[in-house]
């Protein structure tokens, strides 16, 4: 895994698994790539519904519906 899947800016769709129900899934906005955790990518992502970030892995995200 040397590149991000996704890019800076990019619309994705966030899914939190698989504790669903502490965090709001949606659209996001890319807003920082960060390195691996060991296993896959991370990202900072941004919804226009929350008033911060969260970081998200590679296996949560999804090009946007």
């Amino acid at each position: 895994m040397d590149t991000h899947k996704f890019r800076l800016g990019q619309t994705v769709y966030f899914t939190a698994k698989p504790l669903g129900h502490m965090t709001a899934n949606g659209a996001y906005q890319i807003v920082k790539l960060l390195p691996s955790d060991g296993d896959e990518h991370q990202y900072r992502i941004k919804s226009t519904n929350e008033a911060f970030e969260r970081v998200a892995k590679e296996s949560q995200l999804d090009r946007s519906r």
